[in-house]
């Protein structure tokens, strides 16, 4: 069963990055892309963490969408890259933005799912 699990979140991860890839290639490889992908899995993550909790979403549908899908979607690692890159271009304006953006949206659209 175990096996099973690690086969699960892979699938869901190499799908989560494959999407990720997409939007910053649309995106034209611009720091947007990973904030779009970074609030909109939070806001997924969200409800899928929302259903699991409640015990509606059954467990191989966590590890492939919570865990694999949205562990691969969302990128802290570009996130931290893309920041510093806008500070080395001395854009510490858009820097700051874009973490406090990232940060505040994402946290608050989970709270906000979770009251529901």
């Amino acid at each position: 069963m175990m096996l099973l699990h690690f086969f699960i979140v892979g699938i869901g991860g190499g799908f989560g990055s494959l999407l990720r890839y997409y939007i910053s290639v649309k995106c034209n490889k611009h720091f947007i892309g990973t904030w779009i992908a970074n609030v909109s899995g939070s806001i997924l993550l969200g409800i899928i963490v929302k259903f699991y909790v409640e015990g509606t979403l059954p467990e191989l549908a966590w590890l492939l969408i919570g865990i694999g899908f949205c562990g691969g979607y969302t990128t802290f690692s570009t996130f931290g890259n893309e920041t510093i890159q806008l500070i080395l271009a001395r854009k510490i304006r858009t820097a700051s933005l874009y973490i406090i953006a990232s940060f505040i949206i994402s946290i608050i659209s989970v709270y906000l799912i979770l009251l529901i």
